[in-house]
């Protein structure tokens, strides 16, 4: 079974307010990129990486008029996708759904969200992702409720094969970048406030995951964290980065996550990267890469499935790369590329 996780950027430009695919020569929200392109991109990826289950993070909008599901069913039905199946979580407070498309003949999937229903006034443990935690994540004795603008998604996974039932959870955590700062010391301020934010979520989600590998469950936890150790240097001012905090310590190997491109990432002497995604920076004048998506796995699934995980990346991975109409659609598709991983079920 191959599962994948895939933030396709401002996907949900290219669906009108009936869930219906827009393609045409307009520009999409994709810099300089044609609607039509995108999405043609997105369906080349989609059959070349032949996942039984995508992640799909900044999935199209759900509002009044608005469907993620039926924008997702529509998609798969025009490309002639066997993912045909969809199922989404909590609605988001932004154009950004948590959407997962899958193969229903491979996989049954429904969205079952654990937790107490909180509204933030006392601290709980790992309350329910539509809700509000209370925490006091600097340290300075004033707890602050946190909440989540992209309600992480919660799965039930029964792979029809073999019958293993697996938990899924899919995050978009906040990312850090200082939007609408006006000058360096705004620019600080912004990020600092994100990044506290951003830890909060991850406290959260890893308080859910103990839960659940405490119970013996099998679980694997996906998507954008926007995060990823030593990724920058507010990072000292609280310990320890969003991903590691996910993942979990090695010293409780009960309640430890295995991502192995997160833990390059955590080898200081490491004097090479993996990357997840793809930017161009106007201070640097070039492209950047950063390692943002993941999808980490308990134990047991390490252990019983063989697991093995790629980034298809348009010019790491050596197949994108030699495969020319699958590195361009890459490029057109989104600023991310997909994580993959392949478990022997």
């Amino acid at each position: 079974m191959r599962i994948a996780s895939y933030n396709i950027e401002w996907f949900t430009e290219l669906f009108d307010d009936d869930n219906q695919l827009i393609l045409d020569q307009e520009w999409s929200s994709r810099y300089r990129i044609k609607r039509v392109d995108q999405a043609n991109a997105v369906a080349h990826v989609f059959r070349k990486m032949d996942a039984d289950i995508i992640l799909i993070v900044e999935a199209p909008n759900t509002d009044k008029k608005r469907s993620s599901v039926r924008a997702m069913q529509n998609f798969a039905s025009h490309f002639g996708l066997r993912q045909s199946a969809t199922v989404t979580g909590f609605v988001s407070h932004t154009d950004q759904e948590l959407t997962v498309l899958y193969d229903p003949k491979i996989v049954k999937m429904h969205h079952d969200p654990q937790g107490e229903v909180s509204d933030g006034n006392t601290i709980t443990r790992a309350p329910r992702f539509d809700g509000k935690f209370k925490l006091d994540v600097d340290a300075d004795g004033q707890p602050e409720v946190y909440t989540f603008s992209k309600p992480p998604i919660e799965l039930v996974l029964a792979h029809r094969a073999s019958g293993k039932n697996i938990r899924l959870i899919g995050v978009h955590a906040k990312s850090k970048a200082p939007h609408g700062a006006r000058n360096d010391a705004e620019a600080k301020e912004i990020s600092i406030a994100n990044r506290r934010k951003q830890l909060a979520q991850c406290i959260w989600l890893r308080e859910r995951v103990e839960d659940h590998l405490n119970a013996d469950d099998s679980l694997i936890v996906l998507g954008d964290l926007n995060d990823g150790p030593g990724l920058d240097g507010y990072e000292k001012l609280f310990g320890k980065s969003s991903v590691e905090t996910v993942l979990g310590s090695v010293v409780t190997p009960k309640t430890h996550l295995k991502d192995p491109h997160a833990e390059i990432w955590l080898d200081p002497n490491q004097g090479w990267s993996i990357g997840t995604a793809r930017f161009y920076s106007k201070h640097h004048q070039r492209y950047l890469n950063a390692l943002l998506d993941y999808v980490m796995l308990s134990l047991d699934l390490v252990r019983d499935t063989n697991p093995k995980w790629r980034v298809l990346h348009p010019f790491d991975d050596p197949t994108c790369f030699d495969d020319k109409k699958l590195q361009n659609a890459l490029l057109t598709a989104s600023d991310h590329f997909p994580v993959c991983v392949d478990l022997n079920l």
